[in-house]
């Protein structure tokens, strides 16, 4: 290792890639990134040039002995690769855009990871991430996958169950972009914040909330009731949590529990902005083209402040953090989605938990804070945890009875007959993605 790091990035054609990129700069004393390889499918080539081309200036500007390459080959990306990050979007935006128009026309919440949406994101999905480390198994077995691919819970349920390369992390910008919300409601600097976070992926609570160190739970706490409303995210609306509910919840929600304590103000807010002819799926598409028109300037050789626009944005503070802990053995805390092991004493030892964690060159051990999840919350982690579990073995073996129940158990829908419908109409839309499904 001591010629420096090999790192391959699948998805490397991602908007998000410039901040990736300018996360292993920032970080190259303590992360020696030897070679960086870009790798994205022929139909994203267009775009990985785009960012190769970037990325080399990046480099050229901060002086730093880094290689960048681009490739439509992803063996040669993996061979022999220390860490590689998958940020990958099967079917690409157009795909998205389905995910989130059908299940409105339907009447639920059309969203990228949660519900309807989430399921077929992670039906596509699945697949895919389970050849990559397959591959990685052959090719690479020491790296380390660190998924950032959504939905990372259903991920994370086949990864564990299905592949046969041990050695992966869940990766989420939900509870850095909550602990940067604290920060601002504090009117101080977000380094200072930490928060022990507990639950699933896009569903995780913040439990104890420490400034500089020190425990200041029941202080921030009650700020962030007055003011929940800066807790949030780009691609969330901005809707402010009821104060009594918090006070009688006693944890901080993050943004995507909108959807499940709001149910019927983001469904009404979402099927107004669909009845205009727009969703998320076509704000995302303007902004990209807004940025890669930025990143074709040849003049330009830095990330640009548009990229923040984006709902992933801090996404190379997490995954470089995280890299650069496994790799230095820091022993931090971070937060990550891992096996749960013994952590959740009334959760299964083999279910993926959201979490805080000591990060090691071993990788993550769960920070135990907490014995088991509290009643007010457990139900509705296991709903969820239900709906991961039945759509990563629908993924997998092509199963449309799991995929049915995934469907109509999720809170979201909730109604057997539309669900019923709503699955096969996204079936059939999504059947070059869904070979499983069909060849049989």
């Amino acid at each position: 290792m001591n010629e420096g790091l090999k790192i391959a990035t699948i998805g490397g054609g991602s908007s998000y890639t410039p901040e990736f990129l300018e996360g292993l700069i920032k970080r190259y004393d303590e992360l020696p990134v030897r070679e960086l390889w870009l790798v994205d499918i022929e139909a994203g080539l267009e775009k990985l040039q785009i960012i190769g081309d970037l990325a080399k200036r990046m480099i050229d500007k901060a002086n730093v002995p880094m290689k960048i390459y681009t490739t439509t080959d992803r063996r040669k990306a993996l061979e022999g690769a220390d860490f590689v990050t998958t940020q990958i979007r099967v079917g690409q935006m157009k795909a998205r855009a389905k995910d989130e128009r059908i299940p409105l026309s339907y009447g639920f919440i059309g969203q990228e990871t949660n519900g309807a949406g989430g399921l077929f994101k992670g039906l596509r999905t699945i697949p895919v991430i389970l050849e990559i480390a397959d591959e990685m198994n052959e090719l690479c077995p020491n790296a380390w996958l660190i998924n950032f691919t959504n939905p990372v819970g259903m991920v994370m349920e086949a990864l564990i169950r299905y592949s046969k390369h041990r050695k992966f992390i869940g990766l989420c910008n939900v509870p850095i972009g909550v602990e940067r919300g604290i920060a601002k409601i504090l009117d101080i600097d977000y380094n200072r914040v930490r928060i022990d976070f507990a639950g699933l992926n896009h569903m995780v609570y913040g439990f104890d909330v420490f400034i500089d160190g020190i425990r200041k739970t029941k202080e921030v706490f009650n700020r962030f009731i007055e003011d929940s409303n800066l807790v949030n995210m780009k691609n969330i609306e901005l809707l402010e949590f009821d104060k009594e509910f918090l006070k009688a919840l006693k944890l901080i929600p993050c943004p995507y529990h909108k959807y499940y304590y709001k149910t019927k103000d983001m469904l009404e807010i979402e099927l107004e902005h669909f009845k205009n002819g727009t969703t998320r799926a076509e704000e995302v598409i303007k902004t990209e083209s807004e940025l890669f028109n930025l990143y074709k300037d040849p003049s330009l050789d830095v990330k640009p402040v548009e990229l923040e626009k984006r709902g992933g944005a801090y996404y190379s503070d997490v995954a470089c953090n995280l890299i650069s802990s496994i790799y230095n053995d820091k022993g931090d805390l971070q937060v990550v989605n891992t096996v749960n092991k013994d952590t959740i004493r009334d959760f299964p030892t083999d279910y993926a938990i959201e979490i805080t964690c000591k990060i090691t060159k071993d990788g993550p051990i769960p920070h135990k804070f907490i014995d088991e999840f509290p009643l007010t919350i457990k139900g509705l982690i296991n709903q969820i945890k239900t709906f991961e579990i039945l759509g990563a073995q629908a993924a997998v073996d092509g199963d449309y009875e799991k995929a049915l129940l995934a469907m109509i158990l999720n809170p979201l829908v909730a109604n057997d007959i539309l669900g019923h419908k709503l699955l096969d109409e996204m079936l059939e839309v999504n059947k070059e993605y869904l070979p499983r499904f069909f060849n049989k």
